[in-house]
């Protein structure tokens, strides 16, 4: 059995780790850790866990949990696994950080959105982007994993296989993404409370999001040169789930049948990517519980344009579930184990 450890156990990422983990054929946990409930029994916070989970939540203390676990989750703020993280503990055990911490390459890009300094820059350069369908022969020999962002799962794999084949001009890219509430995590902001959410829709972070250089860097490599794009995201009033509708010029008169071929190239044989049948548009509702990817796209003839949809659940496969497929990789579990939960409805 994996020993693992999660620190940020509470947040609602954390929450979706642990729940995942303690239904996992081959994991243990030993560790709910959280700062702001040390001493407290886990299930007194997440009454869904009363029964199943006899635990109080410990501190963020990593190298004490290096010296006990297989696997550490990070499911934290930014910056602070940065600040935990050393040599002393990736000998001892594995790191996979679902924070933005490792995410990006560059360190300036990274202190230049998050306006914070990175404490740790010496372990970017072996820090392996956690996006499982792409880079999974690397994620299976890596100690320091970076689990990406929940936009940018969904808008990276919607897109990846149109830039990796150059059915779209990259330069034209406009990504329109909508999410639930869980997204901005568990902390109380008057931004997020009922009233201000329910019967509203709103944009936020334009033209300034954090995941727009993750997704900016990941699609780069797939085409071989950098690529800018525009990414607005907007909230709605459901708890769970993100739809990603993204636009592109196409490079040439494909009809539908030909760029199917092409996303079944690339994701044909993944078990969490569904590719919809013509004219089906992904929904966030026949995610929802899961670890899947439902991808679709039009082609607008007229516009000569390709109209490409994905849906997710952000907490499972944009965060949680992600996380627990990675951690299936790195330690040469199947990669579906523990993940194989049909989403909910309604």
């Amino acid at each position: 059995m994996l020993k693992a450890g999660i620190i940020g156990s509470t947040g609602y990422a954390g929450a979706e780790l642990a729940r995942l983990l303690y239904q996992h054929p081959e994991a243990e946990v030993i560790w709910c850790g959280s700062r702001s409930y040390v001493g407290e029994r886990y299930s007194s916070i997440y009454q869904n866990m009363n029964q199943m989970v006899d635990m109080e939540c410990e501190d963020d203390n990593m190298a004490e949990l290096a010296e006990k676990a297989d696997v550490i989750f990070t499911a934290t703020p930014q910056g602070l696994c940065a600040s935990l993280i050393n040599e002393d503990i990736l000998s001892k055990t594995k790191i996979i950080d679902l924070s933005a911490d490792f995410r990006l390459k560059d360190v300036s890009v990274y202190e230049k959105w998050y306006k914070l300094e990175h404490k740790s820059p010496q372990f970017l350069p072996e820090a392996v982007y956690g996006l499982c369908e792409i880079n999974r022969e690397d994620i299976r020999n890596t100690r320091l994993l970076a689990n990406p962002g929940c936009y940018t799962t969904c808008s990276i794999l919607t897109l990846y296989p149109l830039v990796k084949e150059g059915i779209i001009d990259p330069g034209s890219i406009i990504i329109d993404a909508k999410s639930g509430t869980s997204g901005a995590g568990r902390g109380a902001k008057v931004a997020n409370l009922f009233c201000e959410v329910n019967e509203s829709m709103k944009a936020y972070g334009v033209a300034t999001h954090r995941h727009t250089p993750e997704i900016e860097e990941q699609l780069s490599y797939a085409c071989g040169k950098e690529v800018l794009l525009n990414f607005t995201p907007h909230l709605v009033p459901m708890n769970r789930g993100i739809l990603v509708t993204a636009y592109g010029n196409m490079t040439g008169d494909y009809t539908w049948e030909e760029v199917h071929q092409v996303y079944e190239k690339y994701y044909g044989k993944e078990f969490f990517i569904r590719l919809l049948r013509q004219g089906i548009c992904a929904e966030t509702r026949w995610v929802e519980g899961s670890n899947f990817v439902d991808i679709g796209f039009t082609i607008d003839p007229r516009t000569k344009r390709i109209i490409a949809m994905g849906a997710i659940d952000n907490l499972i496969k944009g965060a949680a579930g992600q996380a627990v497929q990675n951690m299936n990789l790195m330690f040469g579990l199947p990669e579906n184990m523990g993940l194989e939960q049909i989403p909910m409805f309604p």
